[in-house]
């Protein structure tokens, strides 16, 4: 199953229907990057998916090749429901689509960003826009989020393919954990 970015005649990405048939990378509940932001009245699940061949691609490489599709999903959650007495569990209510696409004939840097409000074609998400030096900050792979992705942050190390922002990053959180135990720091 060779699966590649499809654009419409507007040059708008096409939500690839079939993606809950890739590979299945990872879930997060009520995610978020800013630590400003409030949580919203409803939990909400992400769902990640790749295309079967860039994820073949990684294991083997450590890095995304070009035409990888990350497809995030996401869900509503429910606490209650037939026998379910606590935790949540994932609705069939869809609350969105973002997808992350590697293509580098499209896009100058070769990542973009699309935000789709429902299944027709979407606008690649301005360049300007936070997602894309978020990224590029903090990302654990290339502008991949690789750490939240339990299978495949192994291969990353083991490939020696962290990024230096992503090294940087978490030197600099064991840090304070370090300096607490040290003796000199009473």
């Amino acid at each position: 199953m060779n699966i590649e970015p499809a654009y419409d005649a507007q040059g708008r990405l096409q939500l690839p229907f079939k993606y809950r048939e890739w590979i299945y990378l990872t879930s997060g509940i009520d995610m978020s990057y800013d630590p400003k932001q409030e949580m919203a009245m409803q939990s909400k699940f992400d769902n990640v998916f790749v295309n079967p061949a860039a994820y073949r691609a990684f294991k083997e490489t450590g890095t995304w090749p070009d035409k990888t599709v990350l497809v995030i999903e996401g869900r509503a959650a429910e606490s209650r429901a037939s026998i379910n007495q606590r935790g949540n569990f994932q609705s069939t209510h869809m609350t969105g689509f973002e997808v992350h696409v590697r293509d580098e004939a499209k896009t100058p840097s070769g990542w973009a960003f699309y935000e789709f409000d429902n299944e027709q074609p979407a606008s690649q998400i301005p360049v300007a826009a936070a997602c894309y030096s978020c990224h590029e900050q903090h990302a654990a792979v290339a502008t991949t989020f690789v750490q939240f992705y339990p299978t495949l942050l192994p291969i990353a190390k083991e490939k020696k393919t962290l990024s230096a922002a992503y090294l940087k990053e978490i030197a600099a959180e064991a840090k304070p954990s370090d300096a607490a135990a040290s003796p000199s720091a009473k």
